[in-house]
Parts: structure tokens; C-alpha cells; sequence
């Protein structure tokens, strides 16, 4: 390739070792510049991946630390004017949590015309994520109905208009000489994403039981900054991929790449029933949990510390798929992404079983531990690694180049989709005096045998697509020498 690398100073950059191991023209060049512009010529790890790692980690640390005691504190903590206790009932609670994470989803879309036309990925992270930290301390203060629909809006924006920036973002960094390593980086991106989540998931429902609202959602507020921190020192290792812009973004979406939008659109119109059952475990298991045995493994457990399985289920069960599970399964059937995909959903639906036999016993007058629920989560677990994190690198490898946080937001868009379909359904069934029409297991066997109905409807539109990669240019190699 030949040509001169472009860091709009358009000077050569003579060779490329590891995570940061440069020669002194380069790092003069990068001391100068905020940014790359292009994926750099080698096939080791970018040296950007550290930042975006340490980025995520703490950023959903903050999200899951937030999402793991919303609806307790809306059942539990809320105020109402004078400080006087106005708690919400449980239908309402799950109906307010998921318009909130469908809203976070749903700006997804905001942030890829903000990102791909106008303002660039790093810029639009940066931006919005100090909205982002805004809206967690402004809940951490306010505790009354006023605060939770103030925070939880700023939260909504910032966190939603940076979703499809970051995750893409992950692979503009690499280019045709290490796109091999694309898989392994989305893995360790989910990885980073699981062990903020699983320690935020332990420690704040106990900082809510412990010191109240004020240190639950304080803690996340803080981490947020530390996220915000941490992209910004990237920043001149980081390949930023100039904005396309309203005119480009126009002539580059030709007939070929508009018909491949259309078909991700309906794969990710079936994913969506997926999201819809997914975050019920935040949800719906908090509050069934509440009425378990809470007593498991010697551990006295809050109703919404059961959520840290998922994490620590998925780091275990990330490199137990990658190398045991999907070459066990290739030996018998090639597991194509939309296979998989459709396998996880298969799964999803028999994760609800669980509950559906908890909810039993729990009408017949039991009281089952809430290590049933861990068991649950060992099933929906696997189905995530199946769908979500296929479905992340999905989004991006059949994306056209410069349109990558466009098309992640729409496998955003697909997580918000599910999230109305489970506030819908919530408002539909409460009744007046805050009982449910599907009470019990009830409740359950719906999303079931949804989810069940949706996979099958999948399974010839998978077979249907016909896959097509786009993968980032690198910058050339130096000026032709």
C-alpha cells in the first residue's frame, strides 16, 4: 500500500510494534495529534484497546451499579413531596424501568447521526458523557418522583447517545492486518463490560441498604467520571474516524449497502424478543426474589444482588464457549453467527422455565431459595453469549465502513424495542388496585412461550441472509519508499 499515513499532519510513521511500543517518529507525531484517523498497519493489538477497556469497565460499572437497585428504590425508597414515603407498586416500577432502559437503547439512534454526520465518535463520547454524569448525581440527590425522571432523562441521553460510539469505536481500531484479533477484542471488550457490571451489581444494592440513595447512586456517579477520565487520556491513541457528514453519509449508502440496512433491520427485529426476556432478570427476578428464601451458599443476599451471576456466569462461560463449547458444536453443525443466534433465543426461552416453577411453589405456599435463581441465570447466561455478544460483532462486521455507529445503534434500537414490549405488556396487565391480570407464573409462561413463537419465525429468515463483511482501511505504510 502505498502513500503517506494520514494524522492529518500527513507524515509517515515508519513502523508499528505492540500495545504501544512505537519509534520516536511516531510517538513525536502522536504527541502532536489527538487522533488517528486510521486503522494503524499491524497485526498486533491496537494500542487504543487498554483506554476503551478501562472506559467500559468503569461506564458499566456506573449503568448496572444504577440498574441493579432502580426498582427496589422505586419500591422501596422513593419520596414524595416533604420527604414523605410514596412508593410505586410493582407493575408500575417494572413498567418505569423498562421505558427507562428502552429510552437509553432508543438515543442509540441520536448518538450514531451525532456521531457519523457531525461531531465524530471520540467528541460525542466525551460530550455526552459528561450528560451522563450530570444525570447520575442529580438522582443521587433528589429522591422524590421530580429527581427519578430527571436523572433517569440525563442518564437516558448520555448513556444512550454514547452506546453505538463506544462498541464501535472498539472496531475502527483494527483494519485488514488484525481483523482476526476483532473477535478476541469484542470478547475481552465483554469481558470488561461483566466485571464492571458484577461488581457494581454486589456492592450497590448494599450501598443502598446500608447508607441509602444518596451513596447507591453516588458511587456510579463517581465511576462515571473515572470512565470519562479514562477515554480522554486514550484520546491521542485512539483511531477517531472522521464524521462522514449529511452529503457523504447520502451518496455512500448505495443500493447494494441499503438493502443490507433493510435486512440487519428484520434480524434485529427478532433479536429484540430476545432484550425483552433478557432484562426481566433486572427486573421482574429482583422483585420475585424478594419473596425467596434469601439465604444461599452461607450468604445472607438483598433480592437484587442475585443479578451478579450473570456477570460472573459470563466471564467464566465467555472463553468456556470460545474454546470448548462453539468447536464441540462446529464438529456437528457449523455455528454460523445467525445460528447461534437463533440457538440463544431457543435457550431463552427455556431460561423462563426456572421461574415459571419458582412462581409455582411460591403459590403454593413455598418459600424456594434464591439459588433456583442462579440456576436460571446459568441458562439465560449462555443464550446472552449466544445472541448478544454474536449480535455486537454482528452489527459491526456487516456494517458499510463508514457507517458502523449507525448500524450499531439500530442492534441498540433492537434492546429498546424489547424493553417497550415488556413496559407494554407490564401497563397492560396491572390492574386499578395494582394486582396483575397475568399473576404468578402466569406472567412467565407469556414471555416464554413469546420467545419460543419468535425463534421459530427466526429460523427461516437466518437462512434467508446472506452475510457480507465491511472492514475498516488501515492507513498506508509509509510514503512509497
Amino acid at each position: 500500500m502505498g502513500g503517506g499515513l494520514d494524522y492529518r499532519c500527513q507524515k509517515p510513521m515508519k513502523q508499528v510494534t505492540s500495545w504501544g511500543g512505537y519509534r520516536s517518529d511516531a510517538k513525536s507525531i502522536m504527541a502532536r495529534r489527538e487522533h488517528l484517523t486510521a486503522p494503524l498497519p499491524t497485526a498486533k493489538m491496537p494500542p487504543s484497546v487498554p483506554y476503551i477497556l478501562a472506559n467500559e469497565a468503569a461506564e458499566r460499572f456506573a449503568f448496572y451499579g444504577l440498574s441493579a437497585i432502580l426498582v427496589v428504590f422505586m419500591t422501596r425508597n422513593l419520596l414524595g413531596p416533604g420527604g414523605v414515603p410514596a412508593v410505586m407498586a410493582d407493575e408500575s416500577a417494572k413498567a418505569w424501568f423498562h421505558w427507562f432502559t428502552a429510552a437509553v437503547y432508543f438515543m442509540a439512534i441520536v448518538g450514531a447521526v451525532i456521531s457519523d454526520a457531525w461531531l465524530g465518535k471520540f467528541k460525542t463520547i466525551v460530550a455526552f458523557s459528561l450528560v451522563y454524569c450530570a444525570g447520575l448525581f442529580f438522582l443521587s440527590r433528589d429522591h422524590t418522583r421530580l429527581g427519578l425522571a430527571g436523572g433517569l432523562t440525563l442518564i437516558a441521553i448520555g448513556s444512550g447517545i454514547i452506546k453505538p460510539c463506544v462498541s464501535a469505536n472498539v472496531g475502527d481500531q483494527f483494519g485488514p492486518s488484525n481483523k482476526h484479533l476483532i473477535e478476541r477484542v469484542y470478547s475481552w471488550f465483554y469481558f470488561s463490560i461483566n466485571v464492571g457490571a458484577g461488581v457494581s451489581q454486589w456492592l450497590c444494592p448494599v450501598l443502598l441498604e446500608k447508607s441509602g440513595p444518596l451513596a447507591g447512586f453516588g458511587v456510579p456517579a463517581v465511576f462515571m467520571v473515572l470512565a470519562t477520565v479514562a477515554y480522554w487520556l486514550g484520546r491521542r491513541r485512539l483511531v477517531d474516524i472522521p464524521p462522514a457528514g449529511k452529503l457523504n453519509w447520502r451518496e455512500m449508502l448505495d443500493r447494494e449497502q441499503a438493502v443490507t440496512l433493510g435486512k440487519l433491520c428484520i434480524i434485529f427485529l427478532f433479536v429484540s424478543m430476545f432484550f425483552a426476556l433478557f432484562y426481566q432478570s433486572q427486573s421482574a427476578w429482583v422483585l420475585q426474589a424478594q419473596k425467596m428464601n434469601l439465604t444461599w451458599m452461607g450468604i445472607d443476599w438483598l433480592p437484587a444482588q442475585m443479578q451478579v451471576a450473570n456477570s460472573l456466569l459470563v466471564l467464566v462461560m465467555i472463553p468456556a464457549f470460545s474454546y470448548a463449547v462453539y468447536p464441540a458444536l462446529n464438529r456437528v453443525w457449523t455455528m454460523t453467527p445467525l445460528r447461534k443466534m437463533g440457538l440463544g433465543m431457543l435457550v431463552t426461552a427455556g431460561s423462563f422455565l426456572v421461574p415459571i416453577w419458582i412462581e409455582t411453589q411460591i403459590q403454593k405456599g413455598g418459600q424456594p431459595s434464591i439459588g433456583w435463581q442462579f440456576f436460571a441465570y446459568v441458562f439465560l447466561t449462555a443464550a446472552e453469549i449466544l445472541v448478544s455478544i454474536t449480535a455486537l460483532e454482528f452489527a459491526y462486521t456487516q456494517a458499510p465502513k463508514k457507517m458502523k455507529s449507525l448500524i450499531q445503534s439500530i442492534y441498540l434500537l433492537s434492546i429498546s424495542l424489547g424493553n417497550i414490549i415488556a413496559a407494554v405488556v407490564n401497563l397492560a396487565i396491572s390492574n386499578p388496585d395494582g394486582t396483575s391480570k397475568l399473576p404468578g407464573a402466569s406472567y412467565y409462561w407469556f414471555f416464554a412461550i413469546a420467545m419460543t413463537v419468535t425463534t421459530l419465525l427466526f429460523i427461516p429468515i437466518a437462512r434467508w441472509y446472506r452475510q457480507r463483511e465491511y472492514i475498516q482501511d488501515e492507513a498506508t505504510a509509509a510514503t512509497q519508499q
